[in-house]
């Protein structure tokens, strides 16, 4: 199986330096609109599809992404392993603004997402006890270090529902759980990949320390667009970097990314609701038609 790298990011994000072959195209999916079109391209022989999370000029929160559809179009145009990169909250000192955290663990604190591909007519449970997949998470770390980034290997990534800010008292509860980062994006976004036997991994940039810090009390919009504008070269820089690379992954994945419903389906054939197989024939085709 050769991979394609799909990129979950920023707007701008696939402004890079020998990217060619760029096409937008729409892809369809039975789970509603995804954010917006997909962006395919190639750089130095990998293929590559890019998907602004927020849609181009940012006119979706967190909360109004349809994750599922996300997923399922990446899925649909051939993505292998998703990057994930996405702004963050600090909880510790030493994770300063300008920091890159290759996530590790999440905590999901949102409310109004679905959250599965398999909420009825096909149930499957999949395990989740180690999101992320580790074989891409060590590429991106490693590729970071190779570029001289500011770059922490492992972390935990709570996710709250927003568009708000924490309130004090949530900054410092989760501050107090041990939790290491803050965002709004990365779940269901982890758990949909996991379902839909796609290598994900996610990085973290800090742009704030949240307002458990006497200095960032109030964290403020305009702060965090200066740091992720300060950010947004290094990113692409790691995505410039670290796509060639993606040919030498081991496949399919040792982790076992691209096999987790192998035995996940619990639904009997007899019982699967003929509808909804058909809308899981990207995500789950391999198993539901075999």
């Amino acid at each position: 199986m050769t991979p394609v790298l799909g990129i979950i990011g920023g707007s701008g994000i696939y402004e890079i330096e020998g990217l060619s072959q760029l096409q937008w195209e729409t892809v369809r999916s039975p789970f509603g609109e995804p954010s917006d079109q997909l962006l395919f391209g190639e750089l130095d022989g990998q293929k590559l599809i890019f998907l602004p999370r927020h849609g181009r000029g940012h006119t979706l929160s967190p909360s109004a992404i349809n994750y599922r559809a996300n997923i399922d179009v990446l899925k649909r145009a051939g993505v292998s392993e998703i990057l994930s990169l996405s702004a963050v909250g600090s909880f510790k000192e030493e994770l300063a603004p300008g920091t890159f955290v290759v996530i590790d663990q999440f905590i999901d604190r949102t409310r109004n997402r679905a959250r599965t591909f398999f909420d009825r007519g096909v149930v499957a449970h999949v395990s989740m006890a180690h999101p992320i997949c580790e074989r891409l998470a060590g590429l991106a770390h490693d590729t970071a270090r190779e570029l001289g980034l500011d770059v922490v290997r492992g972390g935990t990534y709570v996710a709250m529902e927003g568009p708000q800010f924490s309130t004090l008292a949530e900054s410092k509860l989760f501050k107090s759980w041990g939790c290491d980062v803050i965002g709004m994006t990365n779940l269901p976004e982890a758990s949909l990949a996991r379902e839909a036997e796609i290598c994900y991994a996610t990085v973290g940039m800090v742009t704030d320390y949240d307002c458990w810090h006497p200095d960032h009390e109030a964290v403020q919009v305009a702060d965090i667009v200066r740091v992720l504008l300060a950010n947004a070269g290094n990113a692409r820089s790691l995505v410039k970097q670290l796509a060639p690379k993606v040919h030498s992954l081991e496949r399919p994945c040792p982790n076992g990314c691209h096999r987790v419903l192998d035995n996940a389906i619990i639904t009997g054939p007899d019982a699967r609701d003929p509808s909804v197989v058909r809308s899981l024939d990207a995500v789950a085709g391999r198993v539901l038609q075999s």
